[in-house]
Protein backbone atom coordinates (compact mmCIF):
# COMPACT_ATOMS: atom_id res chain seq x y z
CA UNK A 1 0.00 0.00 0.00
CA UNK A 2 1.36 3.12 -1.08
CA UNK A 3 3.14 5.22 2.00
CA UNK A 4 1.26 8.34 1.42
CA UNK A 5 -1.93 7.12 2.18
CA UNK A 6 -3.70 8.74 5.03
CA UNK A 7 -4.21 6.20 8.20
CA UNK A 8 -8.59 6.73 7.63
CA UNK A 9 -7.89 6.26 3.71
CA UNK A 10 -5.82 2.79 4.61
CA UNK A 11 -9.30 1.60 7.16
CA UNK A 12 -11.78 2.75 4.57
CA UNK A 13 -10.10 0.92 1.81
CA UNK A 14 -9.95 -2.41 3.91
CA UNK A 15 -13.00 -2.38 5.11
CA UNK A 16 -15.30 -4.12 2.38
CA UNK A 17 -12.89 -7.17 2.75
CA UNK A 18 -12.62 -7.56 6.52
CA UNK A 19 -13.89 -10.45 8.92
CA UNK A 20 -16.82 -9.38 11.24
CA UNK A 21 -14.96 -8.96 14.25
CA UNK A 22 -12.48 -6.61 12.52
CA UNK A 23 -15.31 -4.88 10.20
CA UNK A 24 -16.10 -3.81 13.92
CA UNK A 25 -12.75 -2.42 15.14
CA UNK A 26 -12.89 -0.63 11.63
CA UNK A 27 -15.89 0.83 12.27
CA UNK A 28 -15.14 1.96 15.32
CA UNK A 29 -12.14 3.37 14.51
CA UNK A 30 -13.32 5.44 11.31
CA UNK A 31 -15.94 7.58 13.99
CA UNK A 32 -13.00 7.67 16.60
CA UNK A 33 -10.05 7.54 14.91
CA UNK A 34 -7.99 9.70 18.06
CA UNK A 35 -8.71 6.86 20.45
CA UNK A 36 -5.99 4.67 18.27
CA UNK A 37 -3.88 7.65 18.82
CA UNK A 38 -4.00 7.97 22.31
CA UNK A 39 -4.29 4.09 23.66
CA UNK A 40 -2.29 0.92 23.83
CA UNK A 41 -3.29 -1.87 21.76
CA UNK A 42 -5.09 -3.47 24.87
CA UNK A 43 -6.95 -0.71 25.48
CA UNK A 44 -8.58 -0.26 22.08
CA UNK A 45 -9.77 -3.78 21.72
CA UNK A 46 -11.31 -3.25 25.17
CA UNK A 47 -13.14 0.04 23.87
CA UNK A 48 -14.28 -1.53 20.09
CA UNK A 49 -15.32 -4.91 22.37
CA UNK A 50 -12.88 -6.88 20.42
CA UNK A 51 -9.89 -9.17 20.98
CA UNK A 52 -6.47 -7.78 21.50
CA UNK A 53 -5.39 -10.64 18.82
CA UNK A 54 -8.08 -8.99 16.54
CA UNK A 55 -6.49 -5.55 16.54
CA UNK A 56 -3.13 -7.32 15.84
CA UNK A 57 -4.95 -8.71 12.83
CA UNK A 58 -6.51 -5.33 11.51
CA UNK A 59 -3.26 -3.83 12.38
CA UNK A 60 -1.32 -5.63 9.51
CA UNK A 61 -4.04 -5.74 7.07
CA UNK A 62 -3.71 -1.90 7.08
CA UNK A 63 -0.21 -2.41 5.69
CA UNK A 64 1.41 -1.83 9.07
CA UNK A 65 4.15 -3.89 10.62
CA UNK A 66 3.56 -2.89 14.45
CA UNK A 67 0.42 -1.34 16.55
CA UNK A 68 2.74 1.47 17.26
CA UNK A 69 3.49 2.39 13.50
CA UNK A 70 0.01 2.60 12.64
CA UNK A 71 -0.54 5.08 16.27
CA UNK A 72 2.09 7.28 14.62
CA UNK A 73 0.66 7.70 11.67
CA UNK A 74 -2.87 8.08 13.55
CA UNK A 75 -0.80 11.13 15.86
CA UNK A 76 0.14 12.79 12.45
CA UNK A 77 -2.72 13.37 10.78
CA UNK A 78 -4.54 14.32 14.04
CA UNK A 79 -2.11 17.26 13.05
CA UNK A 80 -4.67 17.85 10.12
CA UNK A 81 -7.10 19.40 12.16
CA UNK A 82 -10.20 16.75 12.13
CA UNK A 83 -12.72 16.77 13.99
CA UNK A 84 -12.96 12.90 13.60
CA UNK A 85 -9.59 13.15 15.78
CA UNK A 86 -10.48 14.83 18.59
CA UNK A 87 -13.44 13.18 19.31
CA UNK A 88 -14.13 10.14 21.50
CA UNK A 89 -16.38 7.39 22.35
CA UNK A 90 -16.76 9.46 25.49
CA UNK A 91 -18.17 12.07 23.88
CA UNK A 92 -20.73 10.02 21.65
CA UNK A 93 -22.34 8.92 24.72
CA UNK A 94 -23.06 12.52 26.29
CA UNK A 95 -24.89 15.52 25.78
CA UNK A 96 -23.12 18.20 26.42
CA UNK A 97 -24.94 21.36 27.63
CA UNK A 98 -26.42 24.72 26.46
CA UNK A 99 -24.26 26.35 29.00
CA UNK A 100 -20.84 24.13 28.40
CA UNK A 101 -21.87 25.72 24.83
CA UNK A 102 -22.09 29.19 25.64
CA UNK A 103 -19.26 29.28 28.25
CA UNK A 104 -16.75 27.79 25.22
CA UNK A 105 -17.76 30.41 23.25
CA UNK A 106 -17.56 33.07 25.48
CA UNK A 107 -13.92 31.31 26.34
CA UNK A 108 -12.65 31.32 22.70
CA UNK A 109 -14.14 35.03 22.29
CA UNK A 110 -11.82 36.33 25.78
CA UNK A 111 -8.31 34.35 24.73
CA UNK A 112 -9.23 35.54 20.71
CA UNK A 113 -9.49 38.93 21.45
CA UNK A 114 -6.70 39.05 24.18
CA UNK A 115 -4.02 37.51 21.52
CA UNK A 116 -4.87 40.82 18.77
CA UNK A 117 -3.59 44.16 19.63
CA UNK A 118 -5.74 47.37 19.04
CA UNK A 119 -3.18 48.92 16.92
CA UNK A 120 -3.50 46.16 14.70
CA UNK A 121 -7.52 45.59 14.33
CA UNK A 122 -7.06 49.20 13.29
CA UNK A 123 -4.12 48.91 10.82
CA UNK A 124 -5.76 46.05 9.43
CA UNK A 125 -9.21 48.04 8.58
CA UNK A 126 -7.16 51.11 7.50
CA UNK A 127 -4.96 48.66 5.02
CA UNK A 128 -8.80 47.29 3.59
CA UNK A 129 -10.17 50.70 3.19
CA UNK A 130 -7.14 52.51 1.36
CA UNK A 131 -6.03 49.50 -0.85
CA UNK A 132 -6.60 49.34 -4.75
CA UNK A 133 -8.31 46.35 -3.92
CA UNK A 134 -9.70 44.33 -1.78
CA UNK A 135 -9.57 40.25 -2.63
CA UNK A 136 -11.80 37.83 -0.25
CA UNK A 137 -10.37 34.30 -0.25
CA UNK A 138 -11.86 31.16 1.89
CA UNK A 139 -12.19 27.48 1.23
CA UNK A 140 -14.36 25.16 3.03
CA UNK A 141 -15.59 26.35 6.30
CA UNK A 142 -13.92 29.31 5.58
CA UNK A 143 -15.78 30.05 2.44
CA UNK A 144 -18.95 31.08 4.35
CA UNK A 145 -16.75 33.90 6.46
CA UNK A 146 -15.53 35.39 3.53
CA UNK A 147 -18.62 35.88 1.36
CA UNK A 148 -19.64 37.23 4.86
CA UNK A 149 -16.89 39.86 4.82
CA UNK A 150 -17.27 40.47 1.60
CA UNK A 151 -20.94 40.91 1.12
CA UNK A 152 -20.65 43.42 4.65
CA UNK A 153 -17.66 45.28 2.92
CA UNK A 154 -19.63 46.02 -0.34
CA UNK A 155 -21.30 48.79 2.18
CA UNK A 156 -18.48 50.63 2.28
CA UNK A 157 -15.40 49.66 -0.18
CA UNK A 158 -16.30 50.06 -3.63
CA UNK A 159 -13.43 47.45 -5.44
CA UNK A 160 -13.77 44.10 -2.97
CA UNK A 161 -14.40 40.84 -4.68
CA UNK A 162 -14.87 36.50 -3.35
CA UNK A 163 -12.84 34.75 -4.83
CA UNK A 164 -12.86 31.89 -6.73
CA UNK A 165 -16.33 32.47 -8.38
CA UNK A 166 -18.13 29.68 -9.33
CA UNK A 167 -16.35 27.99 -12.22
CA UNK A 168 -13.81 30.43 -11.91
CA UNK A 169 -10.05 29.49 -10.62
CA UNK A 170 -7.95 31.42 -8.28
CA UNK A 171 -5.12 32.20 -10.98
CA UNK A 172 -7.82 33.86 -13.23
CA UNK A 173 -7.89 36.78 -10.54
CA UNK A 174 -4.29 36.15 -8.80
CA UNK A 175 -2.81 37.63 -12.58
CA UNK A 176 -4.16 40.79 -11.61
CA UNK A 177 -3.09 41.33 -8.16
CA UNK A 178 -0.66 44.48 -7.49
CA UNK A 179 1.60 45.27 -4.69
CA UNK A 180 -0.99 48.08 -3.31
CA UNK A 181 -3.98 45.49 -2.90
CA UNK A 182 -4.62 43.69 0.21
CA UNK A 183 -5.74 39.81 0.38
CA UNK A 184 -7.80 38.49 3.57
CA UNK A 185 -7.76 35.15 3.73
CA UNK A 186 -9.56 32.57 5.93
CA UNK A 187 -8.29 29.32 6.46
CA UNK A 188 -9.93 28.14 9.39
CA UNK A 189 -8.77 23.80 9.26
CA UNK A 190 -9.07 21.76 7.83
CA UNK A 191 -7.17 23.66 5.38
CA UNK A 192 -6.86 22.40 1.75
CA UNK A 193 -3.61 20.98 0.59
CA UNK A 194 -2.50 24.39 -1.80
CA UNK A 195 -3.02 27.18 1.17
CA UNK A 196 0.98 27.16 0.83
CA UNK A 197 1.36 27.50 -2.26
CA UNK A 198 -1.49 30.66 -2.01
CA UNK A 199 0.23 32.12 0.32
CA UNK A 200 3.70 32.29 -1.53
CA UNK A 201 1.52 33.51 -4.48
CA UNK A 202 0.57 36.59 -2.78
CA UNK A 203 3.63 37.27 -0.81
CA UNK A 204 5.24 37.16 -4.56
CA UNK A 205 2.39 39.63 -5.32
CA UNK A 206 3.93 41.55 -3.43
CA UNK A 207 -0.10 42.55 -1.78
CA UNK A 208 -0.47 42.90 2.09
CA UNK A 209 -1.82 39.97 3.03
CA UNK A 210 -4.52 39.58 6.16
CA UNK A 211 -4.60 35.93 7.61
CA UNK A 212 -7.37 34.51 9.98
CA UNK A 213 -7.19 31.10 11.24
CA UNK A 214 -7.55 29.11 13.74
CA UNK A 215 -4.96 29.08 17.01
CA UNK A 216 -3.68 26.07 15.28
CA UNK A 217 -2.23 26.96 12.55
CA UNK A 218 1.87 27.85 11.96
CA UNK A 219 2.21 31.91 12.39
CA UNK A 220 2.64 33.49 8.64
CA UNK A 221 5.47 35.37 9.22
CA UNK A 222 4.65 37.08 5.98
CA UNK A 223 1.49 38.41 6.72
CA UNK A 224 1.17 42.37 7.49
CA UNK A 225 -1.67 40.44 10.46
CA UNK A 226 -2.31 37.26 11.37
CA UNK A 227 -5.39 36.96 13.86
CA UNK A 228 -5.94 33.19 15.42
CA UNK A 229 -9.08 32.43 16.76
CA UNK A 230 -9.79 29.98 19.52
CA UNK A 231 -12.33 27.23 17.95
CA UNK A 232 -12.62 24.88 20.64
CA UNK A 233 -15.84 23.22 21.06
CA UNK A 234 -17.54 20.62 23.62
CA UNK A 235 -19.15 19.20 20.93
CA UNK A 236 -17.54 17.24 17.58
CA UNK A 237 -17.59 20.31 15.38
CA UNK A 238 -15.25 23.54 15.89
CA UNK A 239 -16.68 26.45 17.63
CA UNK A 240 -16.40 29.57 14.90
CA UNK A 241 -18.09 32.20 17.25
CA UNK A 242 -14.62 34.13 17.78
CA UNK A 243 -13.78 33.83 13.47
CA UNK A 244 -17.91 35.72 13.06
CA UNK A 245 -16.86 38.16 15.99
CA UNK A 246 -13.62 39.48 14.19
CA UNK A 247 -15.38 39.87 10.85
CA UNK A 248 -17.81 42.03 12.80
CA UNK A 249 -15.24 43.92 14.40
CA UNK A 250 -13.01 44.36 11.29
CA UNK A 251 -16.18 45.95 9.35
CA UNK A 252 -17.42 47.56 12.32
CA UNK A 253 -14.12 49.62 12.00
CA UNK A 254 -14.02 50.37 8.25
CA UNK A 255 -17.34 51.94 8.58
CA UNK A 256 -16.17 54.10 11.23
CA UNK A 257 -13.28 55.32 9.36
CA UNK A 258 -15.02 55.66 6.12
CA UNK A 259 -16.40 58.85 8.09
CA UNK A 260 -18.65 61.01 6.04
CA UNK A 261 -17.84 58.58 2.47
CA UNK A 262 -18.75 55.75 3.94
CA UNK A 263 -22.29 56.60 5.09
CA UNK A 264 -23.04 58.28 1.66
CA UNK A 265 -22.39 55.46 0.18
CA UNK A 266 -24.30 53.03 2.40
CA UNK A 267 -27.49 56.11 1.61
CA UNK A 268 -27.27 55.98 -1.93
CA UNK A 269 -27.32 51.63 -1.50
CA UNK A 270 -30.55 52.28 0.46
CA UNK A 271 -31.69 54.79 -1.82
CA UNK A 272 -31.25 52.28 -4.93
CA UNK A 273 -32.72 49.31 -2.99
CA UNK A 274 -35.66 51.33 -2.36
CA UNK A 275 -36.05 52.30 -6.12
CA UNK A 276 -35.29 49.10 -7.18
CA UNK A 277 -37.77 47.29 -4.94
CA UNK A 278 -35.54 44.62 -4.48
CA UNK A 279 -36.71 44.35 -0.59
Amino acid sequence: MPKDRSFLFRVREALPNLHPAEKRLAEFVCDFPGELASYSAQELAALAHVSKATVTRFIQRLGYKTYEEARRHARAERQTGSRLFLASSADAASVQSVEAHIAQGIANLEATFISIPDSQIEAAAEAILHARKVWVVGFRSSHPFASYLQWQLTQVIEDIVAIPGSGQTLGEHFVSLRENDIVVVFAMRRRIAQMDSILEQIRRSKADLLYITDEGAPFETAAGWHFQCQTLAPGPLFNHTSVMALCHLLITRCFEKAGIEGRKRLRDIEALNESLEEL
